[in-house]
């Protein structure tokens, strides 16, 4: 009797640590993006203050998640499949909240962006085109070529959706090709952040006069604490290289590469948060930087002659980060799916070995954020409402995996003393949120962003999760949906060999 077998496809173990580490690169991109608000929300002490406390804070938590990325070596999705292997025990409507406020804080990267790099681009190349509705200011700029009713569409919105459809066909092609590409981008990156963290100096431009401290302005609530609790809380998105995590089952050592990767990540986050709000605003004053004139700031470091090719740098260092967030909320989605908390779409692999389905979803979402939604900047702020918390319920995730898995072989296992760290952690995370989701309000460039439609737009997305997590247990798996699952205290046998192979010395 013949039997017919169908092959399952599973995520290509192809990267090393030096790998994850060029994926990460994209922070730095993530700083740029939002450098300008905090420099005129903190001044530029204050904004290197709180950038660098931010990256610190982070630290810690990324050597929490080399233990939990080599506890799953077969799971893919980083933090979100962390909450959702621990709290489902408790309720399983942690996972599916916690993968789609992960995955939509990476996703709208895309748009946000690929709007940055169309407005760099045409105000170096292309003054003269129409620029419709400003991706920044919220205001519109002119009537650009055609309106869709809520933004009037100009050349950068062009350039945003052919970058959004360029990074899914990086992405769609595999992930060695994605990497490739990162590396190509994350040696050109280095370019401008020499030119803004090192330039400054060597040229004689930079004045500490040029920098403020608006944090001890007695105007402010609690005495500054509360607008530096705010930004920590929308720091946290561009800070945390926990995409380094996301791939662990990609490594071809999952242990030390995971390892490597997040705290070289962790580290070279922290140099360059603390150093180049501090090195820019000083060389080229607030104002520039405020105004996101990257332009004017290069033709006052390089000069105009030389500003056409750091622009160009520039603009690649920023599709560096939209590739990181395709392949990292794509796979978040890929890894919940997996486990049955969305739809079962989202959790199939191309046949290059990648989850092409979760790919294009974050495509068609961002070229209708690009195409429906002006406010982009506060979209990306909304967005942090559930990144932060997925991060939080995967620092609570430890806790419990420690308390409830105390036998689960750790390939990674770190002293008892994180545990009380990652307590302090995890009540920092929450006091974050609270404080983010309650009081974030950021000025700039004559518009203000923060307020309920934007905080309505993050829960929202929140609440998505559980519908289709509902779905996928009604209607595709057409069982009854289990708010509390037992889970194992020890690895089946399939995963306990992968585990056994990744204690092995290599």
């Amino acid at each position: 009797m013949a039997v017919a077998a169908v092959e399952e496809r599973h995520l290509l173990k192809t990267l090393r640590w030096y790998d994850g580490f060029v994926i990460c690169l994209a922070n730095p991109g993530f700083l740029l993006g939002s450098l300008g608000y905090s420099v005129g929300d903190l001044g530029g002490w204050g904004a290197m203050m709180i950038w660098g406390i931010t990256a610190a804070i982070v630290f810690p938590v990324q050597i929490i998640y080399s233990e939990l990325a080599a506890m799953f070596p077969n799971k893919s999705g980083g933090v979100s499949v962390y909450a959702n292997e621990a709290w489902r025990k408790y309720t399983t409507l942690i996972g599916p909240v916690a993968t789609f406020g992960y995955w939509i804080g990476w996703s709208v990267v895309l748009s946000f962006l690929g709007l940055f790099v169309g407005s760099i681009a045409q105000a170096a190349w292309f003054p003269h085109e129409k620029y419709g509705t400003n991706a920044f200011g919220g205001a519109t700029i002119d009537n650009g070529y055609f309106s869709t009713g809520s933004v009037h569409i100009g050349l950068q919105h062009f350039i945003a959706i052919g970058l959004i459809i360029a990074v899914w066909a990086f992405n769609v092609l595999g992930t060695r090709i994605a990497v490739t590409f990162n590396y190509l981008a994350g040696v050109l990156l280095m370019v401008p952040l020499f030119c803004f963290t090192l330039l400054p100096f060597l040229t004689g431009d930079f004045h500490s006069s040029n920098l403020t401290y608006k944090l001890n302005d007695p105007g402010l609530a609690w005495g500054g604490w509360q607008l530096a609790l705010v930004w920590i809380w929308i720091m946290i998105w561009s800070t945390a290289p926990e995409a380094a995590a996301t791939f662990a089952p990609e490594y071809k050592d999952t242990v030390r590469d995971t390892r490597k990767a997040l705290l070289s990540s962790a580290a070279f986050i922290l140099l360059i948060n603390t150093v180049l709000p501090f090195a820019l605003t000083g060389g080229v004053g607030p104002k520039t930087v405020g105004l996101y004139d990257y332009v004017g700031a290069l033709n006052t470091l390089v000069g105009k002659g030389a500003t056409d090719f750091f622009v160009v740098v520039m603009c690649m260092s920023f599709v560096l980060s939209m590739n990181t967030a395709t392949a990292d909320g794509s796979r978040a989605l890929f890894g919940i799916s997996r486990d049955g908390l969305t739809i079962k779409e989202l959790g199939r692999l191309n046949s290059r070995n990648v989850p092409g389905n979760a790919m294009s979803l974050d495509m068609i979402i961002n070229i209708l954020f690009v195409l429906f939604v002006g406010n982009l900047f506060g979209i990306l702020v909304a967005s942090n409402i559930g990144y932060v918390l997925a991060n939080m319920f995967a620092i609570g995730a430890f806790i419990l995996l420690r308390r409830d898995r105390p036998d689960w072989p750790r390939p990674i296992k770190l002293p008892s003393y994180w545990v009380p760290i990652a307590g302090v952690l995890f009540a920092a995370f929450a006091l974050f949120s609270i404080v983010g989701i309650g009081w974030f309000q950021i000025a700039g460039g004559g518009a203000v962003y923060g307020g309920t439609k934007n905080k309505i737009i993050g829960f929202c997305v929140l609440a998505g999760s559980l519908l289709l997590f509902l779905f996928r247990r009604i209607v595709q798996d057409k069982e009854p949906p289990h708010w509390r699952e037992e889970t194992p205290t020890h690895p089946d046998t399939h995963e306990a060999a992968l585990l056994q192979k990744e204690m092995s010395p290599v």
